[in-house]
């Protein structure tokens, strides 16, 4: 182990993200307080632009921790993996289903293409319930595999597609740009649970101290952010990471402020396990929020 003037030795946790955005501030505020250094850690983050290959990053052990969404887990963990939750990481889902300036409403993407990240992961899957509500089956539109958010405003930009679930700033820096709001998920599925924290079972185990250190500069950082004397440092952080206009960043903030951290229930948990069921068709029995969950690292650190 090496170590940083000032600071304790640090051990190294490879952190894979599927593409950033205002869910990733803390993450940024960590790093620029150097609160990873004074739990004794390095983080290395890489930015993989796609759930199918952050998943195989983790289970391969290429990284260590992943920002996913819990039916990822859920779904890797039926298929024999050993991956888990250990922490929530996002709010309910803070996307919104951004359409083309020709796109006024859900109904008009009949025939149309949807640019997901996987079209039978994440919030793909919240994307097929909501269009079922408003008239539209599966085989009425198209899902486009493109990849992460910066991935799918490409798509968007280039008019490659019609419509896509974006977060923050993408989602705000489309509509601003004349393209459509057509749903905000987290008013469409309130206690649908938002991202999450996963590793693998055996590698958490071994490494409980630095896991717990993770989690706990995280903490601190999502405390930093919501004080208001360090609003002017934060809106610093974030042009430095993400193209988000001054307004919006502002706007992002003012909402973080104001929310608790985020939480993962299980009654949250057993909608993700009801909706994977019904998406993949699975026959076994549906396991409990415990078989893919353990917030006990987390807990720790509270």
């Amino acid at each position: 182990m090496s170590g940083t003037p000032g600071f304790p030795p640090t051990a190294s946790i490879r952190l894979g993200l599927i593409s950033e955005g205002t869910n990733t501030w803390p993450l940024y505020a960590a790093q620029a307080l150097a609160l990873f250094e004074r739990e004794g850690l390095t983080v290395d983050v890489r930015v993989i632009g796609s759930s199918v290959a952050q998943q195989e990053a983790l289970i391969g052990a290429a990284i260590d921790v992943g920002f996913q969404q819990a039916d990822h887990v859920v779904r890797a963990v039926e298929r024999g993996a050993e991956l888990f939750v250990f922490a929530p990481h996002g709010h309910a889902p803070d996307l919104t289903l951004v359409g083309a300036p020709d796109i006024c409403t859900i109904a008009d993407l009949r025939r149309r293409s949807i640019a997901v990240d996987g079209a039978r992961t994440g919030y793909a899957l919240l994307l097929r319930r909501l269009l079922r509500r408003n008239g539209l089956a599966e085989a009425d539109v198209v899902f486009r595999e493109v990849g992460g958010s910066q991935e799918r405003f490409d798509a968007m930009k280039k008019g490659q597609t019609a419509a896509s679930l974006l977060n923050p700033p993408f989602d705000a820096n489309l509509i601003a740009g004349g393209y459509t709001s057509l749903a905000r998920m987290n008013e469409a599925f309130p206690a649908y649970p938002g991202s999450v924290m996963a590793a693998r079972r055996s590698w958490a185990h071994s490494h409980r101290r630095e896991l717990e250190a993770f989690v706990r500069a995280l903490g601190e950082a999502y405390a930093w952010l919501q004080k208001p004397e360090h609003a002017g440092e934060a809106l610093d952080l974030l042009p430095q990471r993400l193209a988000i206009a001054p307004r919006a960043a502002a706007s992002a903030l003012g909402e973080l402020a104001k929310r608790p951290p985020p939480q993962l229930s299980a009654d949250g948990m057993r909608q993700v396990i009801d909706t994977v069921w019904e998406v993949e068709g699975y026959v076994q029995p549906k396991g409990a929020p415990q078989k893919y969950v353990d917030l006990s690292f987390a807990e720790a650190c509270a």
